[in-house]
């Protein structure tokens, strides 16, 4: 039992690399790897530097770091994007995982306050908040955000996902490491 258990766990884990975020998009906007949330509708106000499509750009730089677990670079890369643009909210998400993989969980909050002003509480940035929280092992905190996301889009796997990561977890009574 122990076995299929840790074997379970390692398979939702790895579904989690991405910090759990994929969902139901506009046409044509390509989702974070720490989250699906989209770039800004106004293009125009984004540098081209940033938008992500040149691989050397910080956005990409940061997206690119965290996917290989190098956070600390991940960080500096997402911190440079929100310097240059208060208001990229994918830069902040990146910058919220970021923080949350480094357990710098006080820098993670104010990162997470940066994206709900700019996105507010969608299915996505409820799920991201859920999973800071289960990294932290406050698991009565990641219910609450994790039910909310899973009642705003409850066929997302990405959700369903965390929601079961959580019980998994909470049976063994500590947060994710």
């Amino acid at each position: 039992m122990m076995g299929i258990a840790a074997s379970r766990l390692g398979l939702v884990a790895a579904a989690l690399l991405g910090l759990a975020g994929c969902g139901s998009l506009a046409p044509g906007v390509d989702p974070s790897p720490t989250g699906s949330i989209g770039r800004p509708a106004d293009p125009a106000s984004v540098s081209a530097a940033l938008q992500g499509s040149d691989p050397a750009d910080d956005l990409s730089l940061g997206k690119r770091h965290y996917r290989e677990q190098n956070y600390g670079l991940a960080e500096k890369h997402f911190r440079r994007v929100v310097e240059k643009l208060p208001k990229d909210g994918e830069g902040w998400l990146g910058l919220a995982a970021s923080y949350d993989r480094l357990r710098r969980f006080d820098l993670a909050d104010r990162a997470y306050g940066q994206v709900l002003e700019i996105y507010g509480p969608t299915p996505e940035v409820l799920n991201n908040l859920g999973y800071s929280y289960l990294l932290r092992g406050d698991f009565k905190r990641a219910r609450i955000k994790l039910t909310e996301a899973a009642a705003k889009d409850p066929d997302n796997p990405y959700i369903r996902n965390n929601v079961e990561l959580l019980e998994v977890t909470q049976k063994h009574g500590k947060g994710l490491r």
